[in-house]
């Protein structure tokens, strides 16, 4: 008799050739639409299946681990991050937690790099006069921006995406400087042309374009808080394609405004989707509604990870990117 076949559900839409796949090795319960789940939902599939595919719009704490099912032996998010995901309450539930790593560094650098010159090039503006209709001609000092060629370029969390950003300013000409948990290996150092600053405030003073790239976590909650900001040169320029927890969004706008900061361009927000009003109207930010990873390429490859990582729990093998407390 063949054996029974894990029963698995997803919480959003996934790219069409990852869900038939999904289809062909699972009992799968798949999202109809593309809209997140109600908390009673997500309740609901803990409750029935043996595997949960959540995303990061998916809050998966200790009050919904703790009315899962015995049947629910692994979370398998669709997505690097996993603050979302208590990792701690799950493993003292015996239920595994996986991610897909590494898969969206590139596409998120490129990201990155295209906030970068964004802003400083004041590329939105230019967009807008044109949609506008309102070009009338050149003008030798109209929309003047900034090279970025020679600028010093901070980078606030050196990970796989922080190198890979690394990698890409370098080509630009930008002096690359860095802040991290850990100090690189010096041969990795001298790969990347990369400044070790062991003092974030330190850095951040001297910086004229700081790139958030850390993870969100109890300690980097609002680790660009206020008084950090202000250590920021006026003519600097802030960009985040990480979390929007580490910037303290309301001081960061604040600052904006009054001409402290000289510009921003942000792909995530502190409150998700409720982005402070008040920034929507400054001309020396780019907004992107959290864009950095999505590339099909990128979204398949994610798919393709959490396949293998259900497949290998279900072959009765730990999946190739469990995520433990203490890597956290």
């Amino acid at each position: 008799m063949p054996s029974a076949r894990l029963s698995v559900v997803v919480t959003r839409r996934l790219p069409e050739v990852v869900e038939n796949r999904m289809r062909e090795l699972f009992d799968v319960s798949l999202r109809d639409t593309d809209t997140p789940m109600t908390r009673d939902e997500l309740v609901e599939a803990a409750k029935s299946a043996d595997v949960l595919v959540p995303t990061i719009t998916d809050t998966i704490d200790a009050g919904l681990i703790g009315q899962a099912g015995e049947n629910l032996k692994l979370i398998a998010n669709y997505g690097a991050g996993v603050d979302h995901i208590d990792v701690h309450t799950a493993r003292q539930r015996g239920i595994l937690v996986s991610n897909t790593p590494g898969v969206l560094t590139d596409d998120t650098a490129d990201m990155t790099m295209a906030l970068i010159l964004s802003v400083t090039r004041r590329i939105p503006e230019g967009l807008s006069v044109m949609q506008s209709e309102d070009w009338q001609g050149w003008s030798p000092t109209a929309l003047l921006g900034g090279r970025i060629a020679g600028r010093r370029l901070g980078i606030l969390g050196m990970g796989r995406i922080g190198q890979a950003v690394a990698r890409r300013a370098a080509v630009f000409g930008m002096q690359i400087h860095y802040h991290n948990r850990h100090r690189l290996r010096e041969e990795t150092e001298e790969e990347l042309g990369a400044t070790y600053w062991e003092s974030l405030d330190q850095m951040v003073s001297r910086m004229d374009v700081l790139s958030v790239n850390c993870p969100h976590t109890p300690s980097t909650f609002h680790l660009m808080n206020a008084r950090r900001l202000k250590l920021m040169k006026p003519d600097a320029v802030i960009v985040n394609t990480s979390r929007g927890e580490v910037i303290d969004e309301n001081a960061l706008t604040r600052m904006l405004r009054a001409g402290e900061i000289a510009g921003a361009g942000l792909d995530v927000y502190e409150n998700d989707t409720e982005v402070n009003p008040r920034l929507k109207e400054l001309k020396n930010v780019v907004l992107l509604p959290h864009m950095g990873s999505a590339t099909m390429e990128g979204r398949v490859e994610m798919g393709e990870k959490v396949l293998l990582n259900i497949k290998t729990f279900d072959d009765g093998h730990r999946p190739p990117d469990q995520v433990v407390p203490s890597m956290l």
